[in-house]
């Protein structure tokens, strides 16, 4: 910066004592002044010019920074919601367990109730059965007996129908 500086207060006399000669080019002169008005801006203004660039430079890099610390809480969330979602499948899978085990009990007592039913169903049957079998003896027993003491070809006295009857019972 300072040899700029120099290198364009050198040049300023060949600037000024420069000679028109037979072509008009001003071009030297021309790049000598933007030299030294560039240095002069450059002396001027680099410190706000690299204080400005410092600054947007720490901003930028807060906003990634923010932008970073944003996408790693994301990720967080996105893994805290993955092992979340493990957990409720476990819980799902252990409660479609417990549901199965729960059905197979209620099919197996049912069941039992079931074939405790159906037995004693069978049982009251055969008991049905036998008393519907005597009462169906008696009622022909009674039938025939009645058939007999009115038939008038069959004379019974008192004591052989007590005998008949005692033999019955006994």
């Amino acid at each position: 910066m300072k040899r700029m500086l120099l290198l364009g207060l050198a040049l300023a006399p060949v600037a000024l004592f420069a000679n028109e000669g037979a072509v008009e080019t001003d071009i030297v002169q021309r790049t000598v002044n933007f030299i030294i008005f560039a240095g002069i801006l450059w002396y001027l203004l680099a410190d706000k010019i690299k204080a400005f660039f410092a600054n947007r430079t720490l901003s930028i890099q807060a906003e990634l920074d923010k932008v970073q610390e944003t996408l790693k809480a994301s990720q967080d969330k996105v893994s805290d919601a993955q092992k979340k979602l493990e957990e409720a499948k476990k819980i799902a899978a252990d409660i479609i367990e417990g549901a199965k085990a729960d059905i197979d009990s209620v099919k197996q007592k049912v069941a039992t109730a079931v074939d405790a039913d159906i037995a004693n169903l069978n049982k009251n049957l055969d008991e049905m059965m036998k008393v519907e079998t005597s009462k169906a003896k008696k009622q022909v027993v009674t039938e025939v007996l009645e058939e007999l003491l009115n038939s008038e070809n069959i004379k019974l006295t008192q004591n052989e129908l007590a005998n008949i009857v005692l033999k019955k019972v006994a």
